[in-house]
């Protein structure tokens, strides 16, 4: 499928999604509908990838957040479906995303790469919520980031709007990783290795029982664990592999399956 405002690329079992709007990436409701497409092509086809990437065109932003002229009141029901349109496909997927932050991330920009199962940035990189400054609150994060932060910090991000940089970011678990501008790409590269080398397969159950865990009290997760843990991942090849291996001194191979 052919896209004016983002790029999309699958290479070496990762799929990415590159926002092309620069220099700020202001996410249009033309190209949250491209991002909405591209999600539905990526999860029709995620037994493929082992990883999703979502990350920006240019240095400066991965994005600025959405287009403001997308608040007027005659486009603001069609907005709000598009872009929280994204998060709920995110939520379905079952294999890992990883939102690579080049530059300032703000607003629904931010929303997007947070949003995500994890996030590493570049050091020059703001990160934040805006929208309190200009009347609006961020209509996802503020079901989304006390998960992450806590509600301490979630209101303070909030309520004050300013943004953080990426190692106030890193330090408070807001993203995985804030990297030196001059070694961004090199470092992204051993991140998504870190990643890639696993089993596709393993990394998407376990993914599964993460989120089986999430928001429900202790001993209810770890049963729901415990069933994905026995009746379906030790049924997989590459989690008979990955143990023999362990046991031969060796390398797995992996399946996928």
């Amino acid at each position: 499928m052919a896209y004016d405002n983002i790029l999309y690329e699958v290479k070496g079992g990762v799929a990415t999604i590159t926002i092309n709007r620069p220099p700020h990436n202001v996410l249009d409701i033309a190209t949250m509908r491209e991002i909405n497409q591209a999600l539905e092509e990526v999860r029709a086809n995620q037994d493929d990838f082992s990883l999703l990437i979502i990350t920006n065109a240019g240095e400066k932003a991965f994005s600025a957040g959405v287009d403001v002229a997308d608040h007027t009141p005659e486009k603001m029901d069609e907005m709000i479906e598009v872009f929280h349109r994204i998060f709920r496909i995110m939520m379905t997927l079952d294999l890992p995303t990883l939102a690579v932050v080049n530059g300032h991330a703000l607003g629904g920009g931010c929303e997007v790469a947070i949003f995500c199962d994890m996030v590493i940035a570049s050091d020059h990189s703001l990160i934040g919520q805006p929208e309190i400054k200009v009347g609006v609150y961020p209509s996802m994060v503020v079901a989304w980031l006390t998960r992450i932060v806590g509600l301490k910090k979630a209101y303070e991000i909030i309520l004050t709007g300013d943004p953080l940089d990426a190692k106030e970011a890193e330090r408070i678990g807001l993203i995985n990783l804030a990297i030196p501008k001059d070694k961004f790409d090199e470092e992204v590269a051993k991140f998504v290795e870190r990643i890639t080398n696993n089993s596709p397969v393993v990394l998407k159950w376990a993914k599964k029982a993460v989120l089986a865990g999430l928001g429900i009290d202790f001993e209810q997760g770890l049963r729901n664990s415990e069933v994905i843990y026995k009746e379906v991942l030790m049924h997989t090849d590459d989690a008979q592999e990955g143990l023999k291996a362990f046991m031969e001194k060796r390398k797995p191979v992996w399946k996928g399956e």
